[in-house]
Formats: structure tokens, C-alpha cells, sequence
């Protein structure tokens, strides 16, 4: 009797076994847990271990057993936490998976939307612990937002050279913060048409959170081997500036910017987010005001360091000696190792909107390439200044109504400005608050639906018309004349409006009518300006030009800050080179199908008087047709091979060498400082500007100048005071002077110390016979402000 055989069909999974994918499943008993490739076991964990859970799923992942997807949905996470596992294990091995529990080091414990209703009630005389109550919050969030409790002082006015007398010095401050608050000239002139060089500056001193003082064991201000001994044992933080006094101190003329690197609360900020960086003589603030320092005195990179000496740049910052190369890149890594460049430059941002909201509303964008040269195989972008793509890294830097940088977004692929666009305006959302914004851009990010998404996001925009349209007839335009920003301009201009998305997006178009008879067409959302308005914020755009070209040339904006590289997200899709060689072999092949039908078409009709009949042509022109045949039958296989060959590829797909991408950190928070010296060269340029006839063209020269400039220090128990020698010319020192003045009265604290910092320029040497009575006897020239 035959009998039945048994089926070997697979058996279900036991209850305990979770399946990840086709060869591998996670396997539970009790508490712990094994993970099963192939059915041998290959690693084992316990289930209260998240550091080991956590391995597993990069383990998986990088060993190519499973996808982010398929470990994502078998252990209950996202793809997000997997790839963030991924990354973590990447910079920091084992450690980098053990997150404290808590909330995360420098995250705020309130929103940004609710910070103008704190600053609201603050000033209504709230106390901390009643806005507390009204939001919901704890006191100490409340407390830490605003600082301890302190009473308002006195605002003192710098506006020209008019202050207190001479005779009655400021009282000096025991805080080394300050804040910038732009006052308008004219109240009869509204904010977008006043020129952002004609504002006074006026400076408030803060006492909350105060610039911490060291301790210091040393006495000797050129010796500070106590200190460092006590750094190498862990007991100090940052060396306390201790100075000394001096003649003919070369480069003392960089601390003129200092009142505006205490006043951009970099030092605040930085050390509310970093905290320490470890037991070190060189410390946090340090390390900023060193790099703040460098970028003012166009010492470009860390290397160039060695060709100072570190002596005499040591005085400048109130230390034995400057650190050096290797000690600078090891504390850049340090701060790196944070992650919070990102976030120190969002906050900056949040300052500088506060004390210069009203050039905020026109905020220009626009994209950096930074051409890579390496080994390295990175992402490419189209570098326009060389007409080619080649691999690069793309920055975005928004920049205010005054061309000055206000926020710089490192991209984290190569995108677009259009598919870029979405974060931009997140991050300006929330550095600007409610403000009611005008983003302008180029014809980069010409898109009628990101139009649409960007007004309805709360923002205008203003840009360049992309692509052909029907030009107007030169009897339509009006010549319009304004002087807006200081100056006169001059435009024939034509003013209608226009539909986009089928007619869904009403919007305005201006054109204007150039010397050649070139038409630039304007395309905005604003409806309440004039038209020679827009169109002058419109061709304002190139001052962001001008911006990048000095930034390349004078702070070396493009320079490699390291060599550290990051793994690119392997899930990322790229355009498939394969389909784009495809699509170049495919105009190529069209372009001779095309030469071949041109010539049998050229010959057919010569050859018809003598060859009349259609087949007499085919045998005259045989090896003409082959040819025909053969063009066409290439070109439809191109054709279809292109069909099956998908258009974007995963970088894991793209090819055997890893696609990779530069370290971000470091070359971010180096880019923040040089922003923050271009933004001190900036309001410095805004006092210059009344003491100084020729400042829009030669102001920065001699800003660069006057940094360079040797001097005296002079050292008291509570100042600092610092003479600097005259400059080339007499103008040029009279100008000079005059900023020493302003400066002076705001009653800068060094950082880290107790001194207030006092500004004063020698008087020029008599030049001249020195016998009274003479012809050519000249009287010394008085003095140009007191030092004391």
C-alpha cells in the first residue's frame, strides 16, 4: 500500500521570533536577545541595554544583513534613529550610542515663538517668577532666558562725537556686554527707504551674565607658568588677560573692534551652548577672541599663525604667548566635537535682528559653491565663476538690507536653491520672528510654486523673470528718479501686474528698460512699494556679490579648515550617471540621424529629373540608405535601453567607491567668526562715515590700517588704556581719533577681566625747525584725548 509523503513546507515562526528580513530574524527569551543570520547566531544583547540594542540595529545595517527600513520596523524606531545610530557610531564608536538621559545640553527649554511675550512682560516690570506662572513654566527656565535681576542703566549716546565731557569720564561697567540698538535719522522716512550708512549707533550696557573672571596665581604678566601648571592639572578653564605695560606693541590697534565682539554676545552665547572645553589654558573664549582677532588682522589660516610671533600677539589678547597651530586646531576639534555651530549661529542671528530689525526687512539669499580640489569623491555643483561642475559644497547666506551677513546655512547636499528653499525659510522664520520679511533671489530659484509656498509661508519675494516673454513697447516706460539709500537713481520703468499657475498666482511686474534696449523684468509681491523701489532692492542684490568676492579674497572663505570627511546618508538618491551618458550618446546619435536624412533628403531631390522613379533613387543611393537605416535602428535602441534605466540611484548603488562629504563643523564655526569680524568692520564703517569724506571707497583700507597699528598699553588697576601711533596721514588720523572718541565712551570690559578698555591716538610728531619764532616753527598739536 503506497503511502502519503510528507511535504518539507517551511514551518511558521515561533512566537518568539521576529523575522527582519529573509535570513535574518531576532530571536527573544525572557530578557534577552539574539539576533540570527543565516540560523547561526551572531550576536546576543540584554533588552534593558539600549547602548547594545543600539549596536545591534548599526551592526545589521553597516554589515549589510538588512536595510534601514527593515531594521527601523523590526525594532519599533525610525529610519531617522537608525541613520542617527549609524552617524554616532561613525564620530564616537561605543560611546557616541550612550546618550544621557535629560534634556539635551543647550536646547532651550522654551520655544522662540513665546520669547517676544517674555520680552513683552519683562518690560512691563513683570518679576521672572510671574511670567513664569502666566506661561507655565519653571522660574529657573525663565531665569536662565533673561539673566538674574539687575537695574536698568543709563544708556549713553554715541551719535558723532558728541557724549559726555571730558572732564566727566563714563562710569565703568562691570559687564562686558553691549548691544547695538540702530536708531533711525528721519521718522518721516520709512524704514525701506532710508540708507542703512546713515544710522548713528547707540550703546546700552547689560550687566546680567556677566563674562566670568578666572583665577590666576601668577603675578608676572610675561610669565604664566603657575597658570598653565594649574591647567595641566585640571584646575583652570581659561586663562585670566593679564597685561603689562608697553611701547610700540604691534597689531594693539585689532582691539578697536572689541566693543562690537562683546556687544554680538558670541562670548555669551558660545558659553551657554559649549560651557567649557575642557581643563585648558587656552579656554573657550580665548580660543573665539583668538580666531576673532586672526580674521580682523587677515591672518587667514591657522598655518599662518607661524609667521607671527606668538609673543607679541599673546599682548594683544592679555596672555605670555598666542597659541599656536597645533593647540588652535585641537580646540577647534573640541568645540566640533558639540555640534552646535548651527545652533550658535541661529542664535546669533536672533541678536543681531534685535538691534538691527529695521534692515531686516529685505533679506538677500543666495548659494556659495566652494570648489573642492581633493581626492576625496564628493557630491559636484555648477561653479559658475569657472563654467563647469566639478565637486563642491554648497553654502547659503542670508544677508541683510545693508549687504551685511546675517545667517549662514551649510547645504547638506548640493540641492538646488529651489528644493533649499523649504529649510531657508524655516531658519529665517525663526531667527526673525514675526517680522514681515522680503526675500530676494536670483533667477536660481525661479519656480511659480515655490512663489506660492513662499507667500504663504508669511513672506514677499522679489526676483528676476526667468525664461522669454513678450517684451513691451519703449513708448510704455516712465522714467523715474528717487534718491533712496543716499544717493540718486535713475530708471525707465513699466509697472503691471501678471498671472502665473493659470492664473491662480496674481503678481507684479516691473520692467526696466535698460541704455541698450535690454528689458530686465522684475517679478515681486509687494504692492504697497514704488516701482523705482523694487527695482533698486532689486539690483541691490549685487552687493551680496560683492560680498562673497571680498570674503574670498580678504578671509579666505573657500580655504579647507580640515581634511575630516563624514559618511554621505547611503539612502540619498543622485541623478544615475548611466541615464545621463545615456542621454548624451542619444543627442549625439539624433544629431547624425539627422545629418543623414538632410543629405538623402538633399540628394533625392537632385537626382529626380534623371532618376524619376522612387526605385531608381533607392539603387543610386543604396549606401546612403544602409547608412539611414543604420542611424535610425541605433537610435531607437538608445532610446529604449534609456526607458529601462531608472533616473535616480541610491549613493550605496552609485559605485564601489563610497561617496562621501567634507566635515561640516569645524569649517561652519570658523565661517561665523569671520561673519562676525565682517560684521564689526561693518558698524565700525557706520562711525567712520562722518569723520571720513572718501569711507564708501577707501574706509575698509583704512579699517585694515588701523588694525595693523602699533601702540602703547598702559596698565591701571581698573583700565586698560591703549595709544595708538598716528597713521600715514593727518585726515586719516583725525578720523581715527574721532573713532577713538566714540569708542571710548562706551566703557568696554576686556573679556575675562575687570579692565576697562580706553582708546586714544598719540598726537602726529612736529615736523619742522623746533626753534620758536622761526618761519617753519609749528606748535605741537594737541592732544588727542586724554588717556587717564
Amino acid at each position: 500500500m503506497n503511502t502519503q509523503l510528507v511535504l518539507g513546507l517551511p514551518a511558521a515562526a515561533p512566537s518568539d521570533t521576529l523575522v527582519i528580513n529573509a535570513r535574518c530574524t531576532l530571536r527573544a527569551q525572557d530578557d534577552q536577545r539574539v539576533i540570527v543570520v543565516g540560523g547561526l547566531p551572531v550576536y546576543h544583547y540584554c533588552a534593558a541595554d539600549a547602548v547594545a540594542e543600539a549596536y545591534a540595529m548599526v551592526m545589521l545595517v553597516e554589515s549589510g544583513f538588512a536595510q534601514q527600513t527593515e531594521v527601523a520596523r523590526a525594532f519599533g524606531k525610525s529610519e531617522r534613529t537608525v541613520r542617527r545610530q549609524q552617524e554616532r557610531y561613525v564620530q564616537a564608536g561605543m560611546v557616541g550610542l550612550s546618550r544621557p538621559e535629560g534634556w539635551r545640553p543647550g536646547r532651550r527649554r522654551i520655544a522662540g515663538k513665546r520669547l517676544r511675550i517674555i520680552e513683552r512682560l519683562k518690560s512691563e516690570g513683570l518679576s521672572n517668577r510671574a511670567i513664569a506662572q502666566r506661561l507655565g513654566v519653571n522660574e529657573k527656565a525663565i531665569r536662565k532666558l533673561l539673566g538674574p535681576k539687575c537695574e536698568d542703566l543709563e544708556q549713553l549716546p554715541l551719535v558723532g562725537t558728541a557724549s559726555l565731557p571730558v572732564s566727566e569720564p563714563a562710569p565703568l561697567s562691570t559687564s562686558s556686554e553691549l548691544s547695538v540698538v540702530v536708531i533711525e535719522e528721519s521718522s518721516a522716512v520709512t524704514s525701506s527707504q532710508q540708507d542703512p550708512a546713515s544710522h548713528s549707533i547707540q550703546l546700552e550696557e547689560h550687566t546680567e551674565d556677566p563674562e566670568p573672571v578666572p583665577m590666576s596665581l601668577d603675578h608676572d604678566a610675561s610669565d604664566r607658568s603657575l597658570d598653565r601648571q594649574m591647567a595641566y592639572l585640571g584646575l583652570l578653564d581659561d586663562a585670566v588677560p593679564m597685561f603689562r605695560d608697553g611701547s610700540q606693541v604691534p597689531s594693539v590697534g585689532v582691539l578697536l573692534a572689541l566693543p562690537f565682539l562683546v556687544h554680538s554676545a558670541v562670548l555669551r552665547v558660545a558659553r551657554r551652548l559649549y560651557g567649557e572645553i575642557g581643563p585648558a589654558f587656552y579656554g573657550l573664549r580665548t580660543t573665539l577672541m583668538t580666531l576673532f582677532l586672526m580674521a580682523l588682522l587677515r591672518i587667514q589660516r591657522a598655518e599662518q599663525l607661524k609667521e607671527r610671533d606668538p609673543a607679541a600677539f599673546g599682548r594683544v589678547l592679555g596672555l605670555d604667548r598666542a597659541p599656536e597651530v597645533k593647540t588652535l586646531r585641537r580646540q577647534l576639534g573640541r568645540l566640533a566635537a558639540h555640534h552646535h555651530a548651527e545652533q550658535l549661529g541661529a542664535e546669533l542671528a536672533r541678536v543681531r535682528v534685535a538691534q538691527r530689525g529695521d534692515l531686516t526687512g529685505f533679506l538677500y539669499v543666495d548659494g556659495h559653491i566652494r570648489a573642492y580640489h581633493g581626492k576625496r569623491t564628493i557630491p559636484s555643483a555648477y561653479v559658475a565663476r569657472r563654467h563647469l561642475a566639478m565637486p563642491a559644497t554648497t553654502d547659503y547666506w542670508i544677508n541683510d538690507r545693508g549687504g551685511d551677513p546675517l545667517l549662514l546655512i551649510t547645504a547638506d547636499i548640493n540641492a538646488s536653491l529651489i528644493t533649499a528653499f523649504p529649510n531657508l525659510l524655516r531658519q529665517v522664520r525663526a531667527a526673525i520672528g514675526d517680522r514681515k520679511v522680503t526675500i530676494v533671489f536670483d533667477r536660481g530659484g525661479w519656480s511659480p510654486k515655490l512663489f506660492r509656498r513662499i507667500i504663504q509661508e508669511g513672506f514677499d519675494l522679489l526676483t528676476y523673470r526667468k525664461h522669454k516673454s513678450r517684451l513691451i513697447n519703449q513708448h510704455r516706460f516712465i522714467k523715474r528718479r528717487a534718491k533712496l539709500d543716499g544717493r540718486w537713481v535713475t530708471y525707465d520703468l513699466h509697472d503691471q501686474p501678471v498671472r502665473l499657475l493659470k492664473g491662480s498666482l496674481r503678481l507684479r511686474q516691473i520692467t526696466r528698460l535698460c541704455d541698450s534696449g535690454h528689458q530686465t523684468q522684475i517679478i515681486c509681491s509687494r504692492w504697497d512699494l514704488t516701482d523705482i523701489e523694487v527695482a533698486h532692492r532689486m539690483f541691490e542684490r549685487l552687493r551680496q556679490e560683492n560680498f562673497f568676492k571680498y570674503m574670498r579674497e580678504e578671509f579666505l572663505l573657500d580655504a579647507l579648515v580640515d581634511y575630516h570627511i563624514e559618511p554621505e546618508d547611503p539612502t540619498r538618491t543622485v541623478p544615475n550617471p548611466e541615464r545621463r551618458m545615456l542621454d548624451k550618446q542619444i543627442r549625439t546619435a539624433r544629431r547624425e540621424l539627422s545629418e543623414i536624412e538632410r543629405q538623402y533628403g538633399a540628394a533625392a531631390a537632385d537626382a529626380e529629373q534623371n532618376r524619376p522613379t522612387r526605385g531608381g533613387v533607392k539603387i543610386a543611393y543604396d549606401k546612403l540608405g544602409k547608412q539611414l537605416r543604420t542611424a535610425r535602428q541605433h537610435w531607437r535602441r538608445l532610446k529604449k535601453k534609456h526607458r529601462s534605466v531608472p533616473a535616480r540611484l541610491e549613493i550605496r548603488d552609485l559605485s564601489e567607491q563610497a561617496v562621501v562629504k567634507l566635515a561640516t563643523e569645524r569649517k561652519h564655526l570658523t565661517d561665523i567668526i569671520k561673519m562676525l569680524a565682517y560684521q564689526a568692520e561693518s558698524d565700525l564703517l557706520n562711525l567712520l562715515r562722518s569723520h571720513y569724506l572718501r569711507t564708501e571707497q577707501e574706509g575698509r583700507t583704512l579699517l585694515h590700517e588701523l588694525f595693523a597699528t602699533a601702540g602703547d598699553i598702559k596698565v591701571s588697576d581698573s583700565e586698560l588704556q591703549i595709544a595708538l601711533a598716528p597713521l600715514s596721514s593727518p585726515h586719516r588720523t583725525r578720523a581715527a581719533h574721532a573713532l577713538c572718541e566714540v569708542l571710548d565712551r562706551t566703557a568696554t570690559v576686556f573679556p575675562g577681566s575687570r579692565l576697562r578698555v580706553r582708546f586714544a591716538i598719540r598726537p602726529p610728531p612736529c615736523i619742522g625747525l623746533a626753534f620758536p619764532g622761526s618761519r617753519n616753527h609749528r606748535s605741537p598739536a594737541p592732544e588727542a584725548g586724554p588717556v587717564s
